[in-house]
């Protein structure tokens, strides 16, 4: 392999962006796997985020099998295990970050034009094949669906790795909530990879040059240097041009892609992946969905066999058997394990959409609405209500998205609706899951602003609500309203004796397990069932606004309900 350190990329106004090229010894022309974004490409995986590599190097030890892992690096392809197949790897730090200078904005439209002119310079090196192919987790997703809406010329193929598609219902504002996320991150992934902090910063432990520039800024400097990009967000709280000019335009990407997302995604890893299979207009897509750690099988043998499989068929012109794929494929998920299945559109054919409804007496879901009105009143501090089914008398599946429809009032002009799918035992403990980032996620979650509630009448289905998210509706106190809750999609094989509930409350989930908050370090807040995608901040959620009870009501004239994909066996 021959590697290629701090190319320069000059775009269009001039600034030179800095990429690491990765290229077969023998020379020739090959097709290029690119990745542009803001971790810094000299910053080891293993120092920058040891706590995840330590996990899943232990835990699959087929990652590191047949590598050196000299190059690894955070959320990118091993380059160790690429080039060997005839491919070139180009990583390029994105503006402002690492070794290329410049101001941090980012998913900004800069960002998107400094993407697609560093595909059409990696098309026409001398190394390559005119084919370059898109391939990364998060971030190096996300920026996919966007460059993509542009169509670069010599864009031939994507694989978008739990990314995400929509900025605002996405990744920023779930259901019209402030998510913290994204501040949180930038100070603890972006601000410390930033573009001159210098020798301060790490070193690439091949180079021994520093990851983030050799020239060392002030403070000041820094700052200047970068969107405040928690207080963007925060002062665009609907879905306004801010959002839509850093999110997808699904009828503009027709490139062949491969979407792969994460059941227990929530917050971010998922909702993008199934849109953007079910909305892009192109003509050659694919949808995977798996579990397990965010990272993870991206870098299994798994999940390597399925990229090279997509981009040999698209990048390489290889007839080696991709196309005859169905479009779906699915890591169905059990209580202990995956079983692998193949199915030919989303939502899956045959299911049988099946409504339960809220009966707040027995605390139960049931295939009918109680005969006589009722509520039930919590208080957004607490755990909110949950109702239950019966325990199920035989393994039943669940895979798909879903939706409820709560008929809510609140005592005060707004409210906020966490809606959680949960599973119980059969002695009515909880069982959780491994998510992409925290080790015990509930099987669903959902959210809705209340003064958000319109929905537009083109987008929505009854299994997935659409909200335009354009206007805010304020609640009169005490009034009954009816709202659609978006459940991001789940897959989950319910066993015998087991039970479904469904939680409506005021706050952010958290598991009921005492003790057990686990931790990874590069995340600001310990992990008790959302991960890092927390809706805490006071700033967007005023008591005064969104502190009073909220009562749930039911019967004929308020069927309150949950609406479940039930795969039948044998469809």
């Amino acid at each position: 392999m021959e590697i290629d350190w701090d190319v320069a990329i000059e775009v269009d106004d001039g600034t030179v962006l800095r990429a690491d090229v990765f290229r077969p010894a023998a020379g020739g022309r090959h097709p290029v796997i690119l990745s542009y974004g803001p971790y810094a490409k000299g910053l080891a995986f293993q120092e920058g985020y040891p706590d995840q590599w330590r996990i899943m190097t232990e835990q699959h030890p087929d990652v590191a099998a047949d590598s050196s892992c000299r190059y690894q690096n955070w959320e990118v392809v091993d380059p160790e295990k690429w080039v060997p197949d005839g491919y070139v790897v180009v990583r390029v730090d994105s503006r402002g970050c690492g070794r290329s200078p410049g101001f941090v904005d980012h998913f900004s439209p800069r960002e998107t034009r400094d993407l697609a002119a560093c595909i059409e310079w990696a098309a026409t090196r001398d190394w390559s094949s005119g084919k370059v192919g898109l391939n990364g987790i998060s971030y190096y997703g996300i920026n996919q669906w966007q460059v993509a809406s542009l169509q670069p010329d010599h864009l031939a193929a994507m694989c978008v790795w739990e990314g995400a598609a929509d900025f605002y219902r996405d990744m920023t504002h779930h259901g019209g909530i402030l998510s913290t996320f994204w501040e949180h991150w930038y100070d603890m992934q972006v601000k410390t990879v930033q573009h001159g902090i210098g020798p301060e910063g790490p070193a690439n432990p091949n180079t021994g040059v520093p990851a983030c520039g050799d020239e060392a800024l002030g403070p000041g400097e820094l700052t200047a240097n970068r969107a405040d990009f928690g207080d963007d967000i925060r002062g665009h709280a609907f879905d306004d041009d801010y959002h839509r000019e850093r999110s997808a335009h699904w009828d503009r990407i027709r490139v062949p892609l491969l979407t792969a997302g994460n059941w227990g995604g929530q917050g971010l890893h998922l909702r993008g992946n199934v849109e953007g299979f079910v909305r892009s207009a192109s003509a050659d897509k694919w949808l995977e969905l798996h579990g397990l750690e965010h990272w993870t099988h991206f870098y299994t043998d798994y999940g390597v066999a399925l990229q090279k499989q997509f981009f040999g068929c698209f990048l390489k012109g290889e007839d080696n058997g991709w196309r005859e794929r169905p479009p779906v494929l699915l890591q169905v998920r059990h209580l202990d394990h995956f079983e692998e299945r193949a199915e030919d559109e989303w939502p899956l054919v045959g299911t049988e959409w099946t409504r339960l409804y809220l009966d707040p007496e027995a605390a139960a879901l049931a295939t009918s609405a109680p005969a006589g009105a009722a509520s039930v009143t919590y208080a957004p501090s607490g755990d909110g209500v949950t109702f239950c089914t019966a325990p199920f008398e035989g393994a039943t599946e669940i895979t798909g998205p879903s939706a409820a429809t709560l008929f809510v009032s609140s005592a005060t002009e707004d409210a906020d609706l966490f809606v959680v799918l949960r599973l119980f035992d059969p002695d009515g403990g909880e069982v959780t899951f491994q998510g992409a980032i925290d080790p015990h996620t509930p099987i669903g979650q959902g959210w809705l602003r209340a003064s958000h509630r319109e929905l537009d009448p083109v987008l929505s289905t009854q299994y997935r609500p659409y909200h335009p998210h354009a206007t805010r509706h304020p609640l009169m106190p005490g009034h009954v309203y009816e709202l659609a809750v978006e459940i991001w999609p789940t897959s989950i094989v319910v066993p015998a004796g087991h039970r479904l509930g469904l939680t409506v409350r005021g706050r952010d989930f958290e598991h009921d397990l005492a003790g057990d908050d686990a931790r990874l370090g590069t995340f600001k807040n310990p992990l008790r069932g959302c991960g890092p995608f927390l809706h805490d901040d006071p700033r967007d959620r005023p008591p005064a606004i969104f502190g009073g009870d909220v009562t749930v009501w039911t019967g004929p004239d308020h069927p309150s309900s949950v609406l479940l994909p039930v795969i039948p066996p044998g469809r």
